[in-house]
């Protein structure tokens, strides 16, 4: 029988520390913690879905019993390395912290702490969204991280961190995991094209890794789906054709319109979006990241831009992209996205041009003043022509 496609996620996933992407800060402190000797008991990684964790876990498990000692470069082709990067070693034990989140099964795993390795060095736990475990749970696991024995060492992986308990990270060393930039991303996604002879173009990886939104696991499976639907050339089109997204141009087009105020141009325009069943939410977005632009423009340039249609001061860009950022939950969740989106689009426009209620009191304050203090100067020079 012949073994099934394996995704491209699964394929591509790192196989030393030179081969993750987007996260220098950790490989250079856990390549130190290596050379030095100085490998502490419990690490807890921190960070958006799709950025390493897990694979770091496994590369730091494979780094701490390679043969011969913990290496930063082990032997891809050992036998405890590819059990390891299977998931098959007895000894590198990986838990889902959702479904294995009772009591009795952590009282279950410090019991199994105390018996030695089999076939490594170290007994590793790797414990993925740890945050899920009970707090009974967090409680009866304190202990033996706190005095674990020295063959065991734990790695924790979470996306909220938040709600781990206090008492669990003061005992781990703590990594935060970023999310990984676009340009990092397109240029991953462009070398596995190469390898996989899939002829993309760079507009088409930059839409790629917009959706991403900086976790590389999902540009891979995006990368993958994509290839599923064309074949071996994918174009930018294609990107946004699939996902319903909306090309950057049109997206200016759309953020002139509002800064010009040309409330025709806006309907029709979302008129299209919604023929072509594109996401407005999506487009919602990207048009406030196309604003932020403009106001970091406008920054720059003095107060003012003309990035949006017609000069335009920071005070205005920042009404307009307040407008759009109030109303996302309505376009996402509301029951009829287009009407929330044109209102939305309406709104931010009418309140681009809107004068901010402190500074209008300002001004007539200062107005009122200037002209009372002209009424009494008049009035004091009549005062004075009318004494005997």
């Amino acid at each position: 029988m012949e073994p099934g496609y394996q995704v491209i996620a699964r394929r591509w996933r790192p196989k030393q520390f030179d081969e993750l992407v987007g996260q220098d800060h950790i490989v250079r402190t856990l390549r130190n913690a290596i050379e030095t000797n100085r490998i502490a008991h419990a690490y807890l990684f921190v960070g958006p879905r799709g950025t390493g964790k897990t694979s770091t876990a496994r590369l730091f498990a494979k780094a701490l019993n390679a043969e011969g000692g913990p290496s930063v470069s082990p032997d891809n082709d050992s036998e405890i390395s590819q059990a390891i990067m299977g998931g098959s070693c007895m000894d590198v034990i990986e838990i889902d912290g959702a479904s294995n989140n009772s009591v009795e099964q952590v009282r279950s795993l410090r019991e199994e702490c105390q018996f030695a390795p089999a076939q490594c060095t170290y007994k590793i736990y790797i414990i993925d969204e740890v945050h899920m475990l009970s707090t009974a749970a967090f409680n009866a696991l304190l202990k033996t991280l706190e005095e674990p024995p020295e063959h065991v060492k734990f790695f924790f992986a979470t996306t909220e961190a938040h709600k781990v308990l206090p008492t669990i990270v003061s005992r781990c060393q703590r990594f935060e995991f970023r999310p990984i930039s676009d340009a990092v991303i397109a240029e991953k996604l462009a070398q596995i094209a190469q390898a996989e002879d899939i002829k993309i173009d760079d507009e088409a990886l930059k839409a790629i890794a917009l959706l991403a939104n900086g976790g590389m696991r999902d540009a891979q499976s995006i990368l993958d789906q994509m290839i599923s639907f064309c074949g071996s050339e994918i174009t930018e089109s294609d990107v946004l054709d699939v996902y319903g997204l909306v090309s950057a141009d049109r997206i200016a087009e759309l953020a002139k319109a509002l800064g010009s105020l040309d409330f025709p141009a806006i309907i029709s325009t979302v008129d299209h979006f919604v023929e072509e069943g594109r996401d407005l939410y999506r487009v919602l977005v990207n048009l406030e990241a196309h604003c932020r632009g403009a106001l970091l423009d406008a920054i720059q340039n003095g107060g003012k831009t003309e990035k949006l249609g017609t000069p335009l001061s920071t005070e205005s860009i920042m009404r307009m992209l307040d407008a759009l950022h109030r109303g996302e939950a309505s376009v996402q969740k509301g029951l009829s996205e287009k009407v929330n989106f044109e209102v939305v689009l309406l709104k931010a426009a009418e309140e681009s041009r809107s004068r901010a209620i402190d500074s209008l009191i300002k001004q007539v304050a200062a107005t009122a003043s200037t002209t009372s203090t002209g009424s009494g100067l008049a009035g004091g020079e009549s005062g004075e022509k009318k004494k005997p």
